[in-house]
C-alpha cells in the first residue's frame, strides 16, 4: 500500500509581500540614478535643490543609486519569494519597480518639459 503524499501549503506572511514591493521600488530607482551619475551626466535627486527637480551631481546620483540597489537587494535578500508563494512574490517585486517607474516617468517627463 501506497501513502499519499499531502503537499503542504507555505504561504508567506503579507509583510513579506509589502518587503518585497518596497525591494521592486528600491531597485527601480536605483538604475537610474546610478546609470546617470556612472555615465557623468547631472539628474535630479532628493538632494537637488528644489528637491526632485534641479540636478544633483553625478557623484551624488552614483551614491544615492547605488543606496538604492543595496537597500533593495537586502530587502529581497531577507524577504526572498520562495516556496508555493514565489510566483506572488516576484509579482510584488515586478508590481513595485512598475509603480516606481510609472510615477517616476511622469514625473520626470513633467520636470524636463520645464512643466514643474
Amino acid at each position: 500500500m501506497q501513502q499519499r503524499r499531502e503537499r503542504v501549503r507555505q504561504e508567506m506572511p503579507w509583510y513579506f509581500y509589502l518587503f518585497e514591493v518596497l525591494g521592486g521600488m528600491f531597485l527601480a530607482n536605483g538604475v537610474p540614478h546610478f546609470v546617470q551619475g556612472i555615465s557623468g551626466n547631472p539628474f535630479p535627486s532628493p538632494f537637488s535643490k528644489p528637491p526632485g527637480q534641479g540636478d544633483s551631481s553625478p557623484l551624488v546620483n552614483v551614491v544615492w543609486g547605488f543606496g538604492n540597489l543595496v537597500a533593495g537587494a537586502l530587502l529581497l535578500h531577507f524577504f526572498w519569494p520562495a516556496g508555493d508563494a514565489a510566483r506572488c512574490g516576484w509579482i510584488a517585486v515586478g508590481a513595485g519597480a512598475l509603480l516606481l517607474s510609472i510615477f517616476t516617468a511622469m514625473h520626470f517627463g513633467k520636470v524636463r518639459a520645464g512643466k514643474l
